[in-house]
């Protein structure tokens, strides 16, 4: 007769090594979510040139991932529910691996956009389901295994956005080559969540109808959905703007450059560790708070005068970064269940993605209108508030 304690002992290893494949399947996974979009910027005039695209249909490259992670991410649930999310996230990564592939050979640029788009929409549904296999495989460590994943995911952007150049050069100025060999990495990730497929989370999966209704009319959601906008329009300005603003104050592009780097680095430990502590806290609200005023000061310094304290105000914005991690643990933390997370998921970012795409655009108008910074900056200053309030309003220790 076997005793408890033997099956418990035997049933460790079995854990132990279950929790270490589902590790690996998130880290693979996450390196994947920016690769689509972070690898054409360093190749947009090769490209633009060998597809004869034009100026407007370069700038729309810059805009179609927030449509793409609105719109389709939002079919991520459904699918969820009927074949377990672990078996979508194998398809989004079969899709995302095939597009980036293909699309480096279009031979037009509407082939080009289309499997762009091919590639985002693989994206989109992993997005939205890796809070909710964190919720599923690690519900006491929502916070850590978030931060860990958001990491991996700011890796990937950068390494992508580092070493396209290289590898293009290395493939004898082939630029699609340089892009294509992206789907590698997509194709590497896939074999690890073939032992979570077969677990068979379907039913764990699959929320009550009137689950379903809540969720998109509860003020939990619609807190979470506004943060996680407000944050991306934050961090969309910072990608979109930040070099040229630092350039227009007379740094140069070196400096600039690298001003914009620190942002992005460091938000790699910063991300971590906040998650980590965000994840075992009941409320999340002063984090929030407390951000919003970082960003504040950045962008208030840089209002006053991007040259009088450049590495200050760079900092300041990294730290303002970390709202992106905060929210998806937000998300993980906020769901009761792993099917109310991927709700919560797919309502937040879908809409808050709608939220972020005229952010960018508007900063630019601002811009070519008064023909200076300062006007943007408010802009950017003024909408820290409603971020903090909504940051305050989602992270009270409340759930759905």
């Amino acid at each position: 007769m076997v005793t408890a304690e033997e099956e418990l002992t035997k049933t460790r290893p079995s854990r132990t090594r279950a929790a270490a494949v589902a590790v690996a399947a998130l880290l693979l996974a996450a390196v994947n979510l920016r690769l689509a979009v972070t690898s054409i910027g360093p190749v947009l005039s090769e490209i633009r040139s060998g597809l004869g695209m034009s100026s407007t249909v370069a700038g729309l490259l810059t805009s179609i991932p927030a449509f793409c992670f609105a719109l389709l991410g939002l079919a991520a649930p459904r699918l969820a529910r009927r074949f377990g999310p672990a078996r979508v996230i194998i398809v989004g990564l079969a899709v995302l691996a095939g597009g980036l592939a293909l699309r480096a050979y279009a031979g037009n640029t509407v082939l080009f956009l289309l499997l762009t788009v091919v590639s985002l929409a693989g994206i989109a549904v992993v997005n939205v389901l890796l809070p909710m296999v964190v919720k599923q495989e690690f519900p006491t460590q929502v916070g850590t295994m978030t931060g860990l994943y958001t990491v991996a995911l700011n890796l990937g952007a950068t390494l992508a956005a580092a070493a396209t150049v290289p590898l293009t050069n290395a493939f004898g100025g082939d630029w699609r080559l340089g892009l294509a060999c992206w789907a590698v990495l997509a194709v590497i990730a896939l074999p690890a969540w073939i032992p979570l497929a077969r677990e068979h989370h379907d039913a764990a999966a699959q929320p009550a109808r009137h689950t379903l209704v809540r969720v998109s009319r509860h003020p939990v959601a619609w807190a979470l959905a506004v943060y996680f906008g407000l944050q991306s329009t934050s961090a969309y300005v910072i990608i979109g703007w930040l070099p040229q603003i630092y350039r227009d104050a007379g740094l140069s592009a070196d400096e600039a450059g690298l001003l914009f780097a620190s942002t992005s680095l460091l938000g790699v430990p910063l991300g971590f560790a906040l998650s980590a502590v965000a994840g075992r806290l009941r409320s999340q609200s002063m984090i929030a708070a407390v951000l919003a005023v970082f960003g504040v000061a950045g962008y208030l310094g840089l209002w006053w005068d991007p040259a009088a304290a450049p590495w200050l105000w760079a900092i300041l914005l990294g730290v303002v970064n970390t709202a992106f991690p905060l929210v998806l643990t937000m998300i993980g933390l906020r769901g009761s269940t792993p099917a109310t997370v991927v709700r919560l998921s797919a309502f937040a970012q879908g809409v808050g993605y709608l939220i972020a795409i005229p952010g960018p655009i508007l900063v630019g108008v601002l811009h070519d209108h008064t023909d200076g910074w300062r006007a943007p900056l408010a802009l950017m200053i003024a909408l820290m508030i409603p971020q903090g309030i909504a940051g305050v309003a989602a992270g009270r220790n409340r759930q759905v």
